[in-house]
C-alpha cells in the first residue's frame, strides 16, 4: 500500500505508522511457526488425539489441515487486495459491514489474549520442571502448584514477552530465529532417535508404518472423527499471525499470503513426522509407554523423551519451554495489531491506534493485551483451575467463528469476479467457501456438544456445561462491548471510517 500514514482511500483503508519492510518471507514463516508452537502443541495434543482416533492420527492431522489450507487461500486473496493489519476485523467489515467486522475482530482478540495467559502458564510449569531437572531437586517442580508464586511468575513471563513485542518486529524476529530453530532441532532429534530405536528393535512397542494410518474412513465413528478433527484444527491455529504483520513485511501484497501457506505446509510436515515417530516407537497401547496410556496423555514428550533421547531428554523440556515462551511473545503480534487497526478506524478508543515513536510498534495495544492476559489468568487461576482450562477448551469455538467469518468475507467481497476464470473460482470462491462452511459447522457442533455438563473438565452451572457458558459468555461480552463502542464511537458503525464494499467497487476507484 502506498499511502502515507493517515491518508485514507475512499474505502477508508490507510496505513498506521508501523515499520514497513522489516520482515521478509523467512522471518514471517518463522514467526508463524513460533505462534503455532509445535513443541508445546504436540506434547499436549498427541496423547488426547491418539486416545480418540488411535493409529489414524496421521489421517486426522491431514484432514484437519484441509480446512486450514482452504481458509489460508482465502486469507491470501484478501491480503493481496487489502493488506491491512486489522485482517479479520478489516476484511469482515469491508465485506459484511461494521457489526460483523467488529465481532470478527473481537473473536481474534479474545482468543489470542486467552491463549497468551495459557502459554505463559505452560512456560512457567516447564520453567520450574527445568529447574528441577537441572538441579536434581524434584521439589522445585512442585513450586508451579503454589498459586501465588505461580501467578507472580506467570505475570513476569507476560511482562517480558510484552517488552520484547513492544520493541517491534526487528527484536521479535531476532528472538524467534533462536527459539524456533532450537525447538525444531530438538523435535527432529526426537523423531530420528525414535526411528533408530524402531530399526534397532529397542522401541517400546515397535510398529511398522502402514497405509491404513492415513485412512480417515477407518475411524470408528463420526463423533470420534469430529472430536479428532476438532483437536487437529486447534493445533494448526496461529498461522494467521503472518497476515497481521502485512504492513510491516516486504512486498505486503504478496509476502504475508505466501508466508501463511508456507507456515501451514511446514507445520503439517512436522506434525506428520512426529505422529509417525510416536506411533512407531510407542504404539497405542494403554500400558507403560504406550501413547494410549492416560498417564502419558497430559504430556507425551515428558513420558517418551527419556526412553527415546536418553541423557539428552532435558533438551525436550527446554524445547517445550522455548516453544511456549516463543509463542507467548509472537502471539502478542496478532491482538496488538488488530486492536491497533480497531483504534485507527475508531472501532475502539483512539488510544489503541497509537504507535510507539521509537519502535514503530503498536505500543498502547501491546501493553493493553498484556494487562488483559495477566488479569484474565490471575482471576481464573484464583477462582478455579477448571475454569481456566475450560476456557482454553472453549477457544475452539472462537477460532472456528472468526476463521469462518473471514473465509466467507472473502467469498462475499470477491463475489462479482468469482466466476471470471478458473483461478478466481478456486481461490476466491470455492476454497474459502468450503473452508468457512466447515469451520462454522464445527463452531455450531462444538457449541451444541459443550452444552453437556460432561464436556471438558466436567464442570457445569445449572446443568449446562462450563465450556458452553464460557465460550458463549466471551462472545456475548464482545457483543456488549460492541454496543458500548457504538454509543461512544458511532462513526465507525455508520461507515464513516471504514466503508463496506466489494472488489469491483475498489477496482473502479483505482481506475
Amino acid at each position: 500500500m502506498s499511502e502515507s500514514t493517515g491518508t485514507r482511500r475512499a474505502s477508508g483503508l490507510s496505513r498506521k505508522g508501523l515499520q514497513g519492510g522489516s520482515v521478509g518471507l523467512l522471518g514471517a514463516v518463522v514467526i508463524g511457526v513460533s505462534c503455532i508452537a509445535p513443541a508445546y502443541t504436540l506434547t499436549a495434543s498427541l496423547g488426547p488425539t491418539i486416545a480418540e482416533v488411535g493409529v489414524q492420527l496421521p489421517a486426522i492431522f491431514l484432514v484437519g489441515f484441509i480446512p486450514m489450507l482452504l481458509v489460508a487461500l482465502g486469507y491470501r486473496e484478501l491480503n493481496n487486495a487489502m493488506p491491512d493489519s486489522g485482517t479479520s476485523f478489516t476484511w469482515a467489515t469491508r465485506a459484511f459491514g461494521p457489526w460483523v467486522g467488529w465481532m470478527g475482530g473481537w473473536g481474534l482478540v479474545a482468543a489470542t489474549i486467552i491463549v497468551l495467559s495459557n502459554l505463559a502458564a505452560v512456560a512457567v510449569e516447564f520453567f520450574y520442571l527445568m529447574l528441577a531437572q537441572v538441579t536434581g531437586n524434584a521439589a522445585l517442580a512442585a513450586l508451579a502448584e503454589n498459586v501465588p508464586l505461580n501467578i507472580a511468575t506467570t505475570l513476569v513471563f507476560i511482562a517480558l514477552a510484552c517488552w520484547v513485542s513492544y520493541r517491534g518486529m526487528e527484536t521479535t524476529k531476532k528472538l524467534q530465529y533462536v527459539l524456533v530453530g532450537f525447538q525444531l532441532l530438538v523435535l527432529a532429534w526426537f523423531a530420528v532417535a525414535a526411528f533408530v530405536h524402531v530399526d534397532n528393535g529397542t522401541a517400546f512397542d515397535a510398529s511398522a508404518i502402514s497405509a491404513e494410518w492415513f485412512n480417515p474412513f477407518a475411524v470408528d465413528s463420526f463423533s470420534t472423527f469430529a472430536a479428532g478433527v476438532s483437536l487437529s484444527i486447534f493445533i494448526y491455529w496461529g498461522w494467521d499471525v503472518t497476515l497481521t504483520m502485512n504492513e510491516e513485511t516486504k512486498d505486503p501484497e504478496k509476502t504475508p499470503g505466501r508466508a501463511a501457506a508456507a507456515t501451514i505446509f511446514v507445520i503439517v510436515v512436522l506434525y506428520m513426522l512426529m505422529a509417525l515417530a510416536v506411533l512407531s516407537f510407542a504404539g497405542i497401547g494403554t500400558e507403560g509407554l504406550g501413547a494410549g496410556n492416560p498417564e502419558n496423555q497430559e504430556s507425551i514428550f515428558a513420558a517418551l523423551a527419556g526412553p527415546v533421547m536418553g541423557p539428552f531428554a532435558i533438551l525436550m523440556s527446554l524445547a517445550v519451554l522455548s516453544s511456549s515462551a516463543a509463542s507467548l511473545q509472537s502471539t502478542f503480534v496478532s491482538p496488538a495489531r488488530t486492536m491497533l487497526a480497531m483504534g485507527h478506524y475508531r472501532a475502539l478508543p483512539a488510544s489503541y491506534g497509537r504507535i510507539s515513536p521509537r519502535f514503530k510498534s503498536p505500543g498502547y495495544a501491546t501493553v493493553a493485551a498484556a494487562i488483559a492476559a495477566g488479569a484474565f489468568y490471575a482471576v481464573t487461576r484464583v477462582l478455579s483451575e477448571n475454569a481456566l482450562w475450560d476456557t482454553i477448551t472453549a477457544l475452539g469455538m472462537m477460532i472456528c467463528f472468526y476463521y469462518g467469518v473471514t473465509a466467507l468475507a472473502c467469498v462475499w467481497y470477491f463475489r462479482a469476479e468469482a466466476f471470471a476464470g478458473a483461478r478466481n473460482f478456486f481461490f476466491k470462491f470455492l476454497s474459502p467457501l468450503l473452508g468457512g462452511i466447515i469451520l462454522l459447522v464445527m463452531f455450531f457442533q462444538t457449541a451444541k456438544d459443550s452444552l453437556a455438563p460432561a464436556y471438558g473438565s466436567g464442570s457445569s452451572v445449572g446443568g449446562v456445561g462450563l465450556v458452553f457458558i464460557l465460550g458463549c459468555g466471551v462472545i456475548l461480552l464482545g457483543a456488549v462491548l460492541m454496543f458500548v463502542m457504538y454509543k461512544r464511537h458511532p462513526g465507525f458503525f455508520r461507515g464513516e471510517t471504514l466503508r463496506r464494499g466489494t472488489a469491483a467497487d475498489d477496482a473502479g476507484q483505482r481506475v
